[in-house]
């Protein structure tokens, strides 16, 4: 059964009771494109932009200034009249009465050290009106325009001649270099390469403040500082670390270890983050893979830094320092206020691919964070606190995050759901291959170490015979070393215990009603890493595998955050409006604003932007084209928001378009609602500079909303020369500020 939209949006208006949940037999609840939109009971507060392609949420102005969507009889008519032209603009485009202020880029001084590359997370913790700390996240280096455009920026010069001659010698693409001797000038030389690369990576904080014009500025306060991916290194700035994995750590076991017991060198990969109520920032690692070895022992030690080398695209940045990889993949707690420190890496909370932070935090009850593995398979996690809070603004809530436990979410397709605790005498029993998008599962390999591939049911059914609990996959003298284990191998140990695999689960945020809501960005699958559990990510047609996403809502049974059970919804799904999507792709960060909507971010593969889709939609061997050669149409990355209530919850408002080749992240709200701090990732990410204000004429097969096809001429600008915008300016990842010209609330 198919929810009317008035079923729907009074579903979306209650709590989400098991009764209501259970009696809803379709949990993928997509609006359906060709039903009658009204007009908001409230109107919006701005006119939505014109995006690339027809939406069901296209508006026109009213003579008493309201926005109504655009539907008439002859609407794809219309749609295909406005659409067949459509100019692409290399800056960030807002709707009428909208303006934005920079106010940091790549290079500019922070502390003792620069403002580091492709900011992701950020975070705005008032101190006094007008002003505050904004903590930032640096995720990774785009390897190709940051060497084209570092010495513009930084002003000097990167040894990258020498090492491109020595892997030319060598006839490898990968170097080594941790087994080269201190002296030798191709390990200097990469170490220095290194060196950067993971200086422009980690976390910042700056002070801000807003001016008498209504502009933000930086105000460069002693707290001003950068926690770089080499932290401690040099400097003795190691980050700390609490919990289990700490046992193993300090010990020497069948892997490698750096010698630092429970400090750490740096942080990288920062991507997703949360702000506490207490006033600290926590920072997801993700990616570490690249740099340092995933891949662990069963007691938790890592493999040697020589299984992930220094690479002529450059990863493998932790080889030269000797990094353990252990160390890295898990959130990161700091207090911007306080100058001293430079993190703590708290091991409850589990070591994976982490992006996303969602943290609940109630006066009498259990502290909850969720978070989820940014990899396709990767799986829903939550960590609820042993003791409960007392005062949420209480700093010594930290130490709620020594003593609990991690879960990881099994989902059920009938719309329900429950947490499984990743502890030694948990059940082994993972789903089977078969259940998976691609057919594929990972799990821990024993006794080697590292991860075995599932591809046959048979595979994972004699591996459940073969280990009874996951104290038979992890080893360790003590309890807290098999714990450890267990934490450092988080998202193998959560597939032999059965969590299911999701479709890249970027975000995770808490609604104000205490629902969960979590971004999945895409449901294709991996031949290494797999893919979701196709019975419950499927298309608005049942469709799998489906890649442009959802975002799914989760309430705790009783809503509360130690609950064992949930029920999940599908809120909105992606996708182009004549399928039943909303029309936008590869949803990411989620922000809530004051009045509970949500404001979502979307992250489509930099390779795809503004690709060509030919006429009939198929390649040159006339087979149709697959959906992830079809989000050209899309565009470049955008900003969206979605009503959770009233008439038009779960429609998606086009509010702003990114500049060339570049993700729009980490959305933050000022507590007075007046601004929307973002971050402008890797901009001119595909082809570099922008060469003499260069662009193309792109042909792409748009259909409207109503599934008529039709040819749009779009020109695209090549690279990017945001945010300086001037001719053959280098582009520079940075952050913003937006606001209304008239300093009035956003919403």
């Amino acid at each position: 059964m198919r929810l009317k939209r008035r079923e729907f949006l009074l579903f979306l208006g209650a709590s989400l009771s098991t009764a209501s949940l259970n009696s809803c037999e379709n949990k993928n609840l997509s609006l359906d494109p060709k039903s009658s939109l009204k007009s908001p009971k409230t109107p919006l507060s701005f006119k939505p932009i014109k995006g690339p392609m027809p939406l069901a949420t296209d508006v026109v102005e009213t003579q008493v200034g309201q926005f109504i969507p655009v539907r008439t009889a002859s609407a794809s008519n219309q749609q295909i009249q406005a659409y067949k032209t459509y100019e692409v603009v290399d800056d960030l485009v807002l709707p009428e009465g909208f303006t934005y202020d920079l106010i940091a880029a790549w290079g500019d001084p922070v502390g003792d050290s620069r403002f580091g590359y492709n900011n992701d997370y950020l975070s705005f913790i008032e101190t006094n009106q007008n002003e505050g700390y904004l903590t930032i996240n640096f995720e990774y280096i785009s390897s190709a325009t940051w060497v084209q455009t570092y010495e513009k920026v930084i002003g000097k010069s990167l040894p990258i001649q020498t090492i491109e001659a020595a892997l030319k010698a060598e006839k490898k693409p990968r170097i080594n270099a941790f087994a080269l001797p201190a002296n030798n000038s191709v390990r200097q030389a990469i170490r220095e390469v290194s060196q950067q690369g993971l200086t422009d990576m980690g976390m910042g904080v700056i002070s801000i403040r807003r001016n008498g014009e209504g502009q933000w500025e930086r105000t460069y306060s002693a707290e001003d500082r950068r926690i770089t991916g080499i932290s401690g290194w040099i400097d003795g700035r190691y980050l700390k670390s609490t919990g289990p994995a700490v046992a193993v750590f300090r010990k020497k076991g069948k892997g490698y270890t750096d010698g630092l017991g429970d400090r750490i060198i740096g942080t990288f990969g920062n991507c997703a983050g949360g702000t506490t109520p207490w006033g600290t920032v926590f920072s997801a690692e993700e990616n570490i893979q690249t740099h340092v070895p995933e891949d662990v022992y069963p007691d938790g030690t890592c493999v040697n830094p020589s299984e992930n080398p220094f690479s002529g695209n450059l990863s493998g940045l932790g080889n030269v320092f000797g990094l353990a990889g252990n160390k890295y993949g898990w959130m990161v707690e700091v207090d911007p206020a306080n100058a001293n420190d430079y993190g703590t890496k708290h091991t409850w909370l589990g070591r994976y691919r982490h992006e996303a932070v969602g943290i609940r935090v109630e006066a009498g009850k259990p502290l909850a964070f969720y978070s989820g593995c940014d990899r396709r398979g990767g799986h829903v996690y939550k960590y609820v606190s042993r003791e409960s809070v007392q005062d949420p603004q209480d700093q010594q809530n930290s130490r709620l995050l020594e003593q609990g436990m991690l879960y990881a979410a099994k989902f059920n397709a009938d719309g329900t759901g429950r947490w499984i605790p990743l502890k030694a005498d948990t059940r082994v029993n993972p789903d089977l291959p078969s259940v998976h998008v691609g057919g594929i599962i990972c799990l821990p390999k024993r006794p080697a170490g590292g991860a075995m591939i599932a591809a046959k049911d048979e595979e994972a059914i004699a591996f459940q015979r073969q280990y009874q609990t996951l104290a038979d996959l992890y080893e360790g003298d003590t309890p807290d070393e098999i714990q450890g284990a267990i934490l450092i191998d988080a998202h193998l140990a959560a597939s032999a215990a059965g969590a299911t695999c999701t479709a890249r689960p970027e975000d995770t945020d808490i609604a104000p009603d205490g629902s969960l809501f979590i971004a999945f960005t895409s449901g294709s699958p991996d031949d290494q890493t797999g893919g979701p559990d196709q019975q419950v990510f499927q298309g608005p047609t049942v469709e799998t595998p489906y890649e442009y996403g959802w975002i799914m809502r989760l309430s705790e049974q009783g809503n509360q955050p130690d609950a064992k059970t949930f029920q999940w919804q599908m809120f909105a799904t992606g996708g182009e409006v004549a399928d039943g999507g909303s029309g936008f792709a590869n949803p990411d960060n989620l922000a809530f604003d004051g009045k509970g909507n949500i404001w979502m971010v979307t992250d489509m593969s930099t390779s795809k932007h503004n690709q060509p889709v030919p006429s009939g939609r198929v390649d040159e061997k006339g087979q149709p084209l697959s959906q992830s050669n079809l989000l050209g149409v899309y565009g470049n990355n955008s900003v969206w928001f979605l009503p959770t209530s009233g008439e038009n919850a779960g429609n998606a408002y086009l509010f702003a378009m990114g500049p060339m080749e570049c993700e729009m992240t980490g959305p933050f709200f000022s507590p007075d609602q007046q601004t929307l701090f973002l971050s402008a990732q890797h901009p001119g990410e595909a082809n570099g500079i922008r060469q003499k204000m260069a662009t193309q004429e792109r042909q792409f097969a748009l259909r409207t909303t109503e599934g008529e096809e039709f040819i749009q001429t779009r020109r695209v600008p090549i690279g990017s020369n945001w945010p300086l915008k001037t001719p053959n300016s280098p582009p520079l990842p940075g952050v913003i500020a937006i606001r209304h010209l008239n300093s009035k609330q956003i919403v």
